[in-house]
C-alpha cells in the first residue's frame, strides 16, 4: 500500500504509460523530508499543501503529482520511518546472539536511526491519530514488529520474563518510553552520547527487570 501516493507513471496524450522519471524516488524523499519538518514544527493541521511546496522549492502541482492530499503524505512519512527503524534493528540483531548484547545492539540501532529523524519520530508519536483507522492499523502493525524484536531480546537476556510473564509488556514498553522520548532532552555533542545512553537505558531496564523477576 502506498498511502495515496500519486501515480508511479505519467501518461502521454495517446494514453500510453510514460516511464517513471529517474529521480522520482529522490524527489519523493525530498517532499517527505520537507513535509515532516513542517508538520513537526507547525503541526499537521496547520500545514498546507502550498507551504509544503514552498518548503520543497517546487510547484504545488508537482507535490500533487506525488501525493493527493496531506493524509497520504503523513502516512508515507510514518511508514517509511518505521520501515527504516525495523530494518536498522533487524540488521543489528544479525551479528549478536547473546540476549544482553542483542538488546544493547537494538537500542543502539534505534537511537542511531533517530539521529536525523527527530521530525519523523515526533510525527509518529503525535500525528498518527490523524489518519483513518485502516492506515493507523497498518502502521501499528509495524510498531508491533519492533516491540516483538525487543521483547524477544529481553526474554533471552532475562529468561524469567518469558513464558507469559505479566512483566514482559510493561518492561518492554518502559524501555521504549526511555528511548522514544530521548529527543526531548538529548543534545548532540553533550555530556552523554547516543552510545552512552544506549548503555544506560539497557542497563537500567535489565537490572530493573532482573530485580522484579527475582
Amino acid at each position: 500500500m502506498r498511502g495515496g501516493l500519486g501515480p508511479p507513471r505519467e501518461t502521454t496524450e495517446s494514453g500510453m504509460a510514460r516511464p517513471r522519471a529517474d529521480d522520482y524516488d529522490e524527489k519523493r524523499k525530498v517532499i517527505l523530508k520537507a513535509s515532516a519538518e513542517l508538520f513537526a514544527e507547525h503541526g499537521f493541521d496547520r500545514a498546507s499543501m502550498n507551504q509544503i511546496a514552498l518548503a520543497c522549492g517546487v510547484s504545488k502541482a508537482l507535490v500533487y503529482h506525488y501525493y493527493a492530499n496531506k493524509d497520504a503524505l503523513l502516512f508515507d512519512i510514518i511508514r517509511d520511518h518505521l520501515d527504516d527503524l525495523i530494518a536498522s534493528v533487524e540488521e543489528a540483531g544479525e551479528t549478536h546472539a547473546d540476549g544482553e548484547e542483542r538488546l544493547l545492539a537494538f537500542v543502539n540501532a534505534l537511537l542511531d536511526a533517530y539521529r536525523d529523524a527527530n521530525a519523523e519520530h515526533k510525527i509518529q508519536i503525535n500525528e498518527m491519530k490523524r489518519l483513518p483507522e485502516p492506515q493507523q492499523e497498518e502502521l501499528k502493525a509495524r510498531e508491533r514488529v519492533l516491540v516483538k524484536h525487543f521483547a524477544a531480546a529481553l526474554c533471552q537476556a532475562v529468561p524469567a520474563l518469558s513464558g507469559g510473564s505479566p512483566l514482559l509488556m510493561p518492561v518492554t514498553m518502559s524501555l521504549f518510553g526511555m528511548v522514544n522520548w530521548h529527543y526531548l532532552w538529548f543534545r548532540e555533542g553533550g555530556a552523554v552520547s547516543r552510545e552512552d545512553y544506549a548503555r544506560i537505558a539497557t542497563r537500567l531496564i535489565l537490572d530493573g527487570a532482573r530485580s522484579l523477576a527475582g
